[in-house]
C-alpha cells in the first residue's frame, strides 16, 4: 500500500510539474508543495496509528474511539486532537449546556457529531452530509463508541427542514415532548462555502431561534462571513473566532516531540488553503 502511495504521489508530481512556462512555475511549485505535505501528512499519519491506535489523544473529544481514516481533509490532528483549536474552549462550554438537539450539516466522518454526543448524553443528533460514504463511515464511528441509538444520519439538508429544529413554547396544542427536535438546537455548520446559500434567516426563519456555530469558508467565498455576520446582527450575539493555523498542542503523546520538526508541524497542519474563521453566533430569542 505504502508503494502504491508513493508511486501516485511520483506520477501526480510529473503532472504537476510537466508544463515548464515561466508564468506558471512558481504555481505549479506551490502545488506541489502542497501534494508533497499532504503525502508526508498520512506517511506520518501511519506513525500516530502505531503509536496510538484510533484514540483521540487530547481536546474536548479526548478519549473518543476515532478511525483509520477521515472521510476528507486532515486526519492526524483529529487524532492528536488538536483540530480547529481555537473552538476548543468553545465546544467545552457548549457540551455543557442544556441543549436538547445537536443540528451538523456537513458531517463528514462524524468527528462533532459523534464527540458532541459523547460529552452531552441526553442530546439528539441531527447529522447530514450529502456524501453517501461519510454518512456510512459517521454511521460506523456512532457505533464505535455506543451512541448509535442517539444520532439520525441522512444527507441532503435544505433551508425549509430548519423549521423542524426552532424552539417551541409549550402549550396545550402543541406541547414540547410532541416534537422531538422542539427544545434548544445548537447547530453546527461546515459545508465548504454553501453556507451562503444555506443560513438565511429571511428565507428560513427558525434560524432566528437556533445557536449556530459556522465554518466562514472565506478563502472560498470572499465576503461571506461579513455577509453572514449582517443577516444575523439583530438576532444573535456573534463572536468571530479566527484560525491563524498555529497550534499549540500541549498535552502531546511523549514519542511526538522525537520527530523531525518538519513532521510535528505537518502533523498539526489541517490542509487549509486560506482563512476559514468560525462564527459563534447565539440566538437572543433563546435566553
Amino acid at each position: 500500500m505504502t508503494t502504491s502511495l508513493h508511486d501516485q504521489v511520483r506520477e501526480q508530481l510529473a503532472k504537476e510539474l510537466a508544463v515548464r512556462s515561466a508564468s506558471t512555475q512558481p504555481e505549479q511549485l506551490v502545488q506541489a508543495l502542497r501534494y508533497l505535505a499532504k503525502w508526508r501528512s498520512v506517511i506520518i499519519q501511519n506513525t500516530v496509528l502505531k503509536h496510538c491506535g484510533v484514540l483521540v489523544q487530547s481536546g474536548p473529544f479526548s478519549g473518543m474511539t476515532f478511525l483509520e481514516q477521515s472521510s476528507e481533509g486532515c486526519h492526524v490532528a483529529k487524532l492528536l486532537g488538536c483540530y480547529e483549536e481555537p473552538l476548543h474552549p468553545l465546544i467545552q462550554h457548549l457540551v455543557h449546556q442544556p441543549y436538547h438537539t445537536v443540528l451538523n450539516i456537513g458531517c463528514a466522518e462524524g468527528f462533532y457529531a459523534v464527540g458532541m454526543a459523547r460529552c452531552m448524553p441526553k442530546v439528539r443528533v441531527h447529522a447530514f452530509d450529502t456524501n453517501p460514504q461519510a454518512q456510512r463511515t459517521c454511521g460506523e464511528l456512532a457505533r464505535r463508541n455506543g451512541c448509535e441509538d442517539r444520532i439520525q444520519i441522512a444527507g441532503e439538508f435544505t433551508r425549509a427542514d430548519f423549521e423542524r429544529y426552532k424552539r417551541l413554547t409549550p402549550s396545550r396544542s402543541a406541547p414540547i415532548a410532541t416534537n422531538p427536535a422542539a427544545g434548544r438546537t445548537l447547530l453546527l455548520c461546515d459545508i465548504e462555502s454553501a453556507e451562503f446559500e444555506l443560513l438565511d434567516p429571511q428565507e428560513a426563519p427558525a434560524l432566528y431561534e437556533i445557536d449556530i456555530l459556522v465554518e466562514s469558508h472565506e478563502c472560498l467565498k470572499p465576503g461571506v462571513t461579513q455577509a453572514l455576520m449582517k443577516r444575523f446582527a439583530s438576532s444573535h450575539q456573534i463572536q468571530c473566532i479566527e484560525d491563524n493555523g498555529q497550534r499549540g498542542a500541549t498535552r502531546l503523546p511523549a514519542w511526538f516531540s522525537q520527530l523531525s520538526h518538519l513532521d510535528q508541524l505537518l502533523a498539526v497542519w489541517e490542509w487549509r488553503s486560506g482563512p476559514t474563521p468560525w462564527l459563534w453566533m447565539r440566538a437572543l430569542t433563546v435566553d
